[in-house]
């Protein structure tokens, strides 16, 4: 067994490489459903159907059944389209906002790239998309000893190589927007597991293979989380102590996973070929056949309704 690999195989990169395909194959599935939307859609130039309501002519489009559900996929593939956008501005924001947030004080002495900031409190972090930057506060520099300062750079100088933080915000968003696909989710959190045990093997391998340095800064930062809150988890502490990772994916939710994709690939590809939807694309308000428009507008509701509700998380 490599050090990349867990006893069950299922490496770092196996889990990034799952976790990219099945959200790519989410957002195509949610692509084409949107696409097939817009070809079934045929433009006419008399009303397809007309309705009279308190004496004034309106237009609605006729569509078949094929066509209604293609539509209600377009909506939701819009939906997901729409999520993916937001959660990538919302990372992108979140990054500006700390970084507007944090006080630097300077670059650490004899280590390039390594930043200070204030704050009393045990600190180190990885931060940054496209060049990311490692972060630690006085309080670490100060309570942490040469060694046990060492192996905690050699763990941020991993994430920092790996880009980390990219794949994470990369995961995140794809398990939040492909909403439909439930195995992402636990994949997502894997990967930020398997990327906290790789640092700290680095940080090993820095300390001369002892994990002790490592060990003992851990315990520093733990003592002064606030209450409630730790970042040692039980599998880091395991990893340390040379326990084997036992973790695996769900089969059930994997498979679930698969059959909602070929599910819904199968439903565009068979509805999109009899999907027929007549429409005159009249504007409402500007004239009395307001068709296609009227459509339009509610999925565009949809996406924005989406788009506008924030999680828990978010919220917390």
């Amino acid at each position: 067994m490599t050090p990349e690999t867990s006893a069950t195989g299922q490496g770092p990169a196996r889990i990034l490489g799952l976790t990219a395909l099945l959200g790519g194959a989410g957002i195509a599935a949610a692509g084409a459903a949107v696409g097939a939307a817009i070809g079934s859609v045929h433009h006419v130039t008399v009303a397809a159907g007309q309705l009279t309501v308190a004496g004034l002519a309106f237009s609605y489009p006729t569509l078949n059944v094929a066509a209604a559900l293609i539509l209600s996929l377009a909506a939701a593939g819009a939906a997901t389209l729409a999520l993916v956008l937001r959660a990538a501005w919302r990372q992108r924001l979140a990054h500006r906002r700390f970084l507007a947030r944090v006080e630097v004080l300077g670059p650490l002495a004899g280590h390039p790239g390594v930043t200070v900031i204030a704050g009393a409190r045990p600190e180190a972090f990885c931060a940054g998309f496209a060049r990311p930057m490692i972060y630690v506060s006085r309080g670490a520099v100060d309570a942490l000893t040469r060694v046990e300062l060492a192996a905690v750079l050699a763990h941020e100088h991993q994430h920092r190589r790996m880009r980390d933080p990219l794949r994470l915000a990369c995961g995140r968003a794809l398990a939040h927007a492909v909403f439909f696909v439930p195995v992402l989710r636990p994949l997502c959190a894997r990967y930020a597991d398997l990327a906290e045990l790789r640092a700290d093997r680095a940080a090993v391998r820095a300390s001369a293979g002892r994990p002790s340095p490592l060990a003992s800064a851990l315990l520093v930062f733990d003592a002064a989380a606030p209450a409630g809150l730790s970042g040692v988890s039980a599998g880091r502490v395991d990893s340390l102590l040379g326990q084997p990772d036992r973790w695996t994916v769900s089969r059930p939710l994997l498979l679930g996973s698969l059959a909602v994709l070929g599910a819904a690939s199968l439903l565009i590809w068979r509805m999109s070929a009899g999907a027929s939807a007549d429409a005159t694309f009249n504007a409402p308000l500007f004239s009395t056949a307001p068709c296609l428009s009227l459509l339009l507008l509610l999925v565009l509701v949809a996406g924005v309704a989406v788009a506008r509700l924030r999680p828990r998380s978010a919220r917390a």
